[in-house]
């Protein structure tokens, strides 16, 4: 069964919760004809993915998904091989080879016909398809997407920008990024630069309705403001949620949502950093399991092993938690002490970037704050 964010994605340029003159550079832009390269930035949840499978649609017709090439840079950033798994997928044929994906063309490109698909099924995002382009022209025949892009490392993207500067003729490459500093240059100039704001609660507060009356759901009073407040212009987020409390029977409570808060969120990433400042690293205790003791992990390492596991939250997602709980003011550090861990946690987000093993690196930023409490007398021997 697909989620709700499958399930209700918007199928026009027109759905898209995006300002009206965002909506509008992509429609014309995918109705030109001849399509720039796309770099497309916003915060996470927003709809950067959404939207290049509409202009997807729009640029290659019904069979989009044939010559749509897409890779998530996050996947290769610190992994062993990185640059033979980037480069195995911009030159299937070997390194060796002049054949790459973005110098290839395709039939469907000069012939839409060749797709038997009703419109009913996929409609053009544009309300129009695009015409079979006049002999002797070169249409567009794929698009290279890279998503997260800004985890590409600076070696992979000098690669790219020799890819667009002689081999794009018939392709373009989309990118997607939370961090578009992090694009080189070269790259940003080469690409139209579509920037994403985060999704006012008014309309937030219209597509969560909408959904809830398509799938019939009745909601508490003020279970609505709550997850949007939560979500803070995250529509992925703000839809996962409201998806999960209708799946376990919890749309009738308000105080779910605040449940499923302190589970998941700050209160997490609050009580680690907590126990790390006293020196609470790795703690055992006994447990009874089906009736024997057993011996389990305790500890801020554990609590960390909770967010990774049980609630399948990746790197990017702990240090964006661990550092509001160290700016909001919850835990009441003095200046020098917060400054000090931001730094390290700042440290930590930089090592992450380059390896494959993301718990190590958090072991290692949770051993730094239990040393920063040692020296700010905040460990009882």
């Amino acid at each position: 069964m697909p989620s709700w964010l499958e399930k209700h994605s918007p199928r026009r340029f027109d759905q898209l919760a995006f300002p009206e003159k965002i909506r509008s550079t992509l429609t014309t832009v995918s109705l030109s004809g001849s399509l720039p390269h796309l770099l497309i930035t916003g915060p996470p949840g927003v709809g950067k993915t959404a939207a290049w499978h509409l202009i997807a649609r729009q640029v290659l017709g019904p069979g989009w998904k044939s010559t749509a090439h897409v890779i998530q840079a996050r996947d290769l950033s610190g992994s062993s091989g990185a640059m033979k798994k980037f480069e195995d997928f911009l030159r299937p044929a070997g390194r060796s080879s002049k054949d790459t994906i973005s110098g290839r063309t395709s039939l469907e490109a000069f012939d839409r016909e060749m797709w038997n698909v009703s419109n009913d099924e996929d409609p053009p995002p544009a309300g129009v398809e695009l015409i079979s382009p006049d002999k002797g022209t070169i249409p567009i025949s794929r698009l290279i997407i890279i998503e997260d892009a800004d985890h590409l490392g600076s070696k992979r993207q000098a690669y790219l920008r020799r890819m667009m500067e002689s081999e794009s003729t018939s392709s373009r490459f989309i990118f997607t990024a939370r961090a578009p500093s992090r694009i080189m240059d070269a790259l940003r100039s080469r690409s139209k630069h579509v920037r994403i704001p985060s999704i006012e609660p008014d309309r937030l507060e219209g597509i969560l309705n909408h959904i809830s009356a398509k799938e019939r759901i009745e909601l508490a009073d003020g279970l609505l403001g709550d997850i949007i407040h939560v979500s803070g212009g995250n529509l992925r987020k703000a839809l996962f949620i409201l998806e999960l409390l209708a799946k376990t029977g919890q749309v009738g409570d308000r105080s779910s949502v605040h449940k499923l808060v302190a589970a998941s969120t700050l209160q997490g990433g609050k009580l680690m950093i907590e126990m790390a400042l006293r020196g609470r690293i790795i703690e055992w205790r006994w447990e009874t399991v089906y009736g024997r003791k057993k011996k389990v992990l305790s500890g801020a390492l554990a609590e960390l092993d909770r967010l990774m596991k049980d609630f399948a939250l990746d790197s990017y997602d702990i240090i964006s938690q661990l550092h509001q709980v160290l700016t909001s003011g919850r835990l009441m550090l003095p200046p020098n002490l917060q400054d000090e861990l931001l730094t390290r946690l700042a440290e930590c987000d930089v090592r992450l970037n380059r390896s494959s093993y993301p718990r190590i690196q958090f072991e290692k930023f949770l051993h730094e704050v239990s040393e920063a409490g040692i020296r700010h007398g905040m460990v009882i021997a």
